[in-house]
């Protein structure tokens, strides 16, 4: 019998988010061999979400996955997005029959409210989203619910109070993180427990940041042991906490979905002498001065000057982390490059409304602006 609900789930979980592209477009044969490896190492969970882009993740899930295994063999999850798009009751609720449509799936395991933050988690009391999916639940088109989570302890003790019946929560959970306070995975992942839920692990490489981390924390781990890549630190840290469901993993090629099978097919939690490597990382990352972006691009969907604020971010932490000056402003010129620049941004604040990671995005835009000279 299991100690908590979902404590016999395989440990790693397929993230969609971020699928291999030609183009502009998913690369649909590769993705299809990621979902035969993945299967075929007996991982069972699929993780997607009606806005994941543009809808065409869950399309790539119907085609590399629910048209090609049978139905019962893996568990599939995706999220109701209140906040983005059009702000309607009719519309959010629409998603769930989108993403009906979309997967093929016929129902789905696990459904999330998407995103809850300070700014947007009064939103699914006034669409009446708690109730609607309580209601798609007691149809059977939804076997489990549950919330992703971007906010503070405070309003996540207030949420599970208010919603007991809550099955779930998906938590942005890493050692990176751990103690930032603009993240309180520690405190969040403290309240969920408390309140007996299971957590699903969202974030835990940091959008790839953790992959590659700077070179003080690359170290660390190479000399704890040669053979484990930085990001199985990562994985398997998050993946050895209490109560978790499964860590999802946002795989783009079939390199990091081998390396990811490679220690979680037959997954064992870190033992001491591993924490206390992990524990030394985490100073050594601490002393980084990055800007925390996951690339998750929900701050450029509603962008009035088009500034791709992940790629610039991402150059100006080539600079930070790495000291690469001039790759960092290649990186940045090919960024903007008929986009909008740093020095475009009028403050108008929708960035930080929509942003998880709770960066001050105006302030860091003004800072990308002054380094790169524009």
């Amino acid at each position: 019998m299991e100690k908590y609900f979902g404590e016999s789930t395989p440990k790693l979980g397929f993230g969609l988010m971020r699928l291999p592209k030609q183009g502009n477009r998913i690369d649909i044969e590769q993705t299809k061999q990621m979902v035969d490896m993945f299967m075929e190492a007996g991982q069972t969970y699929f993780d997607t979400a009606y806005v994941y882009d543009d809808g065409a993740s869950e399309r790539a899930a119907r085609e590399a996955l629910v048209e090609r295994y049978p139905r019962d063999s893996f568990t599939l999850a995706t999220k109701l997005c209140a906040w983005m798009g059009n702000h309607s009751e009719e519309a959010a609720k629409q998603q769930f029959y989108t993403s009906l449509e979309r997967t093929g799936a016929g129902y789905f395991d696990y459904y999330l409210l998407h995103a809850l933050q300070e700014s947007n988690y009064k939103l699914y009391d006034k669409y009446h989203i708690w109730d609607f999916v309580k209601e798609q639940k007691a149809k059977g088109l939804i076997r489990h619910w549950g919330f992703s989570f971007h906010a503070s302890p405070e309003i996540l003790d207030s949420l599970l109070r208010e919603h007991p019946d809550v099955e779930f929560v998906q938590l942005q959970l890493n050692y990176a993180d751990w103690e930032n306070p603009d993240v309180a995975a520690r405190g969040n992942y403290e309240v969920a427990r408390k309140h007996g839920k299971s957590i699903v692990v969202m974030e835990p490489v940091k959008g790839g940041a953790l992959a590659n981390p700077p070179e003080a924390v690359r170290d660390i781990f190479k000399k704890a042991d040669p053979s484990a890549s930085c990001a199985s630190w990562a994985i398997r840290y998050a993946a050895s906490l209490e109560g978790i469901i499964t860590v999802l993993s946002g795989m783009s090629d079939i390199g990091q979905m081998a390396d990811n099978l490679s220690y979680m097919k037959h997954f064992q939690p870190l033992d001491a002498a591993q924490q206390e490597a992990v524990r030394r990382a985490q100073e050594a990352i601490n002393g980084v001065k990055s800007i925390p972006c996951t690339a998750c691009h929900y701050c450029t969907a509603g962008c009035p000057k088009k500034i791709p604020i992940p790629e610039i971010f991402a150059a100006r932490n080539k600079q930070l982390i790495w000291g690469q000056l001039e790759e960092g402003r290649r990186a940045y010129e090919e960024a903007v490059k008929g986009a909008g620049s740093a020095a475009d941004c009028i403050a108008c604040g929708q960035c930080e409304r929509a942003c998880p990671q709770q960066i001050p995005a105006i302030e860091r835009l003004k800072e990308c602006s002054a380094a790169f000279r524009v």
